[in-house]
């Protein structure tokens, strides 16, 4: 259609000019002061849209969306992470950017002469690259931040249970912290056979850091004091508190080995 050659020419052609409208409008209305880079890249991506989306009225799909687009909202999303950000601090600039979007390209199809039905088909194509790229953010932000919380639970499962050396042949285990079911599982899995190669013969286990105990939690400990001890290496248990010892009775967990009241008695009694 003659119309929306026009309309792709002159956005084609005005790729740099539009962007910087776009983003100038966009801070105006928000707001916002952002870093010169951040707002150059935005340029970018701007210029680069507009280029894609006068080029896809006419000989385009009208279901895609440029790779520049999605790769931008990821990138948009990592950053956002990185920088210990919000995803609501990205969403709320769509509105805004939809709105400006839509003035521009509503002004250019009444320059143009566009009909009614020529000017909603552009918007709508305009608010599904939108759409496609607020999914993406989000998306990705997801991503993120799952891989970020597992990422964190490896390392604070590595601080939560130190294996600590201090006499030949003994170490102290001490457990600090909330013991879920992942560290728990940590300490099965790559705690213990560490312990195994060290080539010890006694293990103290101090709970003194631990805040509360469930009968998951004591049904690991319980698993982990028993796999110690089937190693054939002595297995000490210290620092259990009247409730978490309460606890453990009450749940009817029985530890192999003996109990201290601290890590210092253990170490005086080990001969």
């Amino acid at each position: 259609m003659q119309s929306f050659e026009n309309f792709s020419n002159y956005i084609s052609g005005n790729t740099e000019n539009l962007s910087t409208e776009v983003v100038e409008a966009v801070l105006f209305r928000m707001k916002l002061n952002i870093p010169e880079w951040e707002k150059e890249q935005a340029l970018s991506l701007y210029t680069a849209l507009f280029g894609f989306f006068g080029k896809s009225l006419v000989d385009g799909d009208e279901n895609t969306v440029p790779d520049e687009l999605i790769n931008w909202s990821k990138q948009n999303a990592a950053m956002q992470m990185t920088n210990n950000g919000k995803i609501s601090e990205i969403v709320v600039r769509y509105p805004v950017t939809r709105d400006v979007l839509t003035e521009i390209l509503t002004r250019i199809s009444i320059e143009l002469k566009l009909s009614i039905e020529e000017n909603a088909f552009i918007i709508k194509r305009i608010n599904n690259m939108l759409d496609v790229s607020l999914n993406e953010t989000v998306f990705a932000f997801e991503r993120f931040s799952d891989q970020f919380k597992e990422e964190t639970q490896k390392e604070l499962a590595k601080l939560s249970a130190p294996i600590v050396p201090v006499k030949d042949g003994i170490v102290v285990l001490p457990l600090v912290g909330d013991m879920n079911c992942y560290r728990l599982s940590h300490i099965i899995d790559h705690v213990i056979p560490k312990i195994a190669e060290l080539n010890v013969d006694h293990v103290i286990a101090d709970f003194s850091g631990i805040f509360t105990i469930n009968e998951e939690v004591a049904q690991h400990l319980h698993q982990i004091g028993s796999t110690i001890g089937l190693m054939g290496i002595h297995f000490i248990t210290t620092g259990l508190r009247p409730e978490l010892a309460q606890a453990i009775v009450q749940r009817g967990i029985n530890y192999e080995g003996d109990s201290f009241a601290t890590v210092k008695q253990a170490l005086e009694s080990i001969k």
